[in-house]
Order: structure tokens, then C-alpha cells, then sequence
């Protein structure tokens, strides 16, 4: 176990010293195991966190060749941590995301309930039209659904810069690091020519 590990540790997780120190004493100084070991405990603390109020934030916008401009409203618990460069970097990386990803919505919380019955209507008929045996219609369906939703909302999508992982996830992941509850409140995406509906 050396320094350097128990600093990188630190900075990608946000733990104080004495949690990396036993992480990595816990996992025989294994970094990988340690980090997955500290993630788990920040993101456990991350859920609590999410249920605070967060009413400071700052506004992000992006300007993609002046053609496609994104405004990102994120809202933290403090403006200590709305200025903190970590919170700041998290926003311009939503914005960014939000340009190339072109999600509708927030989370799947914001769709209404007439939207997700038109498309559980639509994916039913396809379904029945298909031939698909009447029995596994319902399931059929909710996994369509599911993945038709999950395109189309920002918490749900594979971030750009790391596929691997959800939006949901990075925000869960700056709320363990920076300490404070992290809402993405709303977004906004203009595209030059579209013609809203």
C-alpha cells in the first residue's frame, strides 16, 4: 500500500484518509477492489444524501457551433459546493451531454401518464401484429417500454464520456465525492431550424 494509491483513491471517491487507508488494508491493497469497496459505501451514503434539499446551483449552458445551445439548471444544498471546480466541471459535462444526447427528459419521473400510455398502446399493437403469444405480451411490452423511455431520459442514458456508466450514476457519484445532495432540475436543448411541435 503506498501514498499514491491511498491519494488517487481519495480523489476519485472523495473519502477521507482513514477510509482509504482500511480500504485498501481491507482489500490487501488490491486499488480496484478498494475503489469498487469505497464507491459502494459512497454511493450507499449518496441515496441518503438524495432525499436533502437542494436549492442552490448554478445554470450551465453549452454552445455547440452555434447550432445547437443547451441550458442545464443543477441544483446543490450550498454555494460553497455550487463554486467547487468538481460541481462546476459536473455541469459543463451535463451540458455537453444533453447537446449530443438530446434526452426529453430529466428522469422518468417527468413523463406523464398520457405519454406512457400512447407508447404502451402503440408497443401492444405492434406486439399483437407481430404475432407474439398473447401470454408474453405484458412482458414484451415493459421491456419496450423500458428501453424506449430510458433513451429518451438524461438519468437513464449511457454517459458520453463514459459509456459505462449512466448519467444517474455520475450524479449519484459527484453526490459521494462533494457530500451534498445533487439535483439535475431541468434542461433545455435548442437545435437551430427545429420546428417545435
Amino acid at each position: 500500500m503506498n501514498i499514491e494509491d491511498i491519494k488517487r483513491l481519495r480523489e476519485l471517491t472523495g473519502v477521507g484518509i482513514t477510509d482509504a487507508k482500511k480500504a485498501l488494508v481491507e482489500t490487501d491493497g488490491d486499488f480496484d477492489k478498494a475503489l469498487a469497496a469505497m464507491r459502494k459505501k459512497g454511493l450507499t451514503k449518496a441515496e441518503k444524501r438524495g432525499e436533502r434539499e437542494a436549492r442552490a446551483g448554478v445554470i450551465g449552458t453549452y454552445n455547440h457551433d452555434s447550432r445547437i445551445g443547451v441550458l442545464v439548471e443543477v441544483n446543490c444544498e450550498t454555494d460553497f459546493v455550487a463554486r467547487n471546480e468538481i460541481f462546476t466541471d459536473l455541469v459543463k459535462d451535463l451540458s455537453m451531454h444533453v447537446a449530443a444526447s438530446a434526452p426529453e427528459y430529466v428522469s422518468s419521473d417527468d413523463i406523464s401518464a398520457e405519454v406512457k400510455d400512447k407508447a404502451h398502446a402503440e408497443f401492444a399493437e405492434k406486439a399483437k401484429t407481430e404475432g407474439k403469444p398473447a401470454e408474453m405480451i405484458d412482458k414484451i411490452v415493459d421491456g419496450m417500454l423500458k428501453k424506449h423511455f430510458a433513451e429518451r431520459c438524461l438519468m437513464d442514458q449511457p454517459f458520453i464520456k463514459n459509456p459505462d456508466q449512466t448519467v444517474g450514476d455520475l450524479v449519484k457519484e459527484h453526490i459521494a465525492k462533494l457530500g451534498e445532495n445533487i439535483v439535475v432540475r431541468r434542461i433545455s436543448r435548442m437545435q437551430l431550424g427545429e420546428v417545435s411541435e
